[in-house]
């Protein structure tokens, strides 16, 4: 009965405070959805949308996309970051083409067949754009659950069964049979993905305007603190993400093979530039001309 007051709060409080986002409309394609999904990964919203937009207007099908150059999908991406996920959309489109007719494939099993796809977007892909009603956890997901129904301040680590087993049971139990259930499924994995995002967020908890505050068992037992291992944040600068990112940036600005004297300058230390250059080619993110040149992968 607690899951079930839970699922009906959230999913009500979602359709009057949701955020109206362009791949939640009901005309948004299969194919905007999988892009949204792949683009939100570890990845605010409001950095996504922009860059969503310009390639639903550049490649409004997967078969667009497959249509250019892989360095092209790397030159569009910008600075979202982890940009080999533009490599994974420009290969994922090409199977598309290649093995389901151009289109996004329908099914959990032939998701979970794309290259870069793995358990989370092939579940976020079928519930959003074909209605099926899969187990959708992402951190946001794992963190109002663990505060609301196991009273713990954040989930573990990394996901567990027992996480799993806890969300599968936060679905509707006739979620695959009843209409009614599949329809509130569906809307219950936004909605809390979306309390995550705005209200239980990780730091700083907006309690105060929860709607399930007096529901959930973390805030009822006084917020307790986390007695977990500590919780770090990704550090940034300086760091060889860093220095990746800049080097893409400049092979990005150029439309043509870019010399090494240009990218040496990437970061202060000659050799971690040389080192990220290296895993930059080695993850297909940049194709050598030579050791003096190079470019974004043709």
């Amino acid at each position: 009965m607690a899951v079930e007051a839970l699922r009906r709060r959230v999913n009500g409080w979602y359709a009057r405070a949701g955020r109206d986002l362009p791949w939640r409309a009901a005309d948004c394609s299969p194919w905007g959805v999988f892009l949204s999904e792949v683009m939100a990964q570890q990845t605010p919203l409001a950095r996504v949308e922009p860059v969503w937009r310009e390639w639903m207007v550049r490649w409004p099908t997967p078969g667009a996309l497959a249509a250019e150059a892989p360095g092209e999908a790397v030159r569009a991406w910008g600075r979202l970051g982890y940009p080999r996920r533009a490599l994974r959309l420009h290969e994922a489109a090409t199977v598309m083409v290649e093995r389901h007719g151009g289109q996004v494939p329908a099914t959990h099993a032939e998701l979970l067949e794309l290259p870069g796809v793995g358990a989370y977007t092939a579940a976020a892909v079928a519930c959003f754009a074909f209605d099926i009603p899969e187990v959708v956890i992402d951190t946001n997901v794992r963190r109002v659950l663990a505060r609301a129904l196991e009273g713990k301040a954040f989930a573990h680590p990394t996901l567990t069964r027992a996480e799993t087993d806890l969300a599968r049971r936060a679905m509707p139990a006739q979620r695959h049979t009843a209409p009614s259930a599949r329809a509130e499924a569906n809307v219950w994995n936004v909605a809390a993905m979306e309390l995550g995002a705005l209200v239980c967020v990780a730091r700083s908890p907006r309690c105060d305007v929860c709607p399930v505050a007096d529901l959930c068992a973390w805030n009822l037992a006084g917020r307790p603190a986390h007695e977990g291992p500590p919780r770090r944040g990704q550090a940034w600068h300086g760091t060889d993400r860093q220095v990746r990112g800049e080097i893409l940036h400049r092979l990005r600005e150029q439309h043509r093979p870019v010399p090494l004297t240009a990218l040496e300058a990437a970061g202060p230390d000659h050799a971690q530039v040389i080192r990220c250059l290296d895993s930059l080619v080695a993850d297909g993110l940049v194709e050598p001309l030579s050791r003096k040149r190079f470019r974004l992968p043709a």
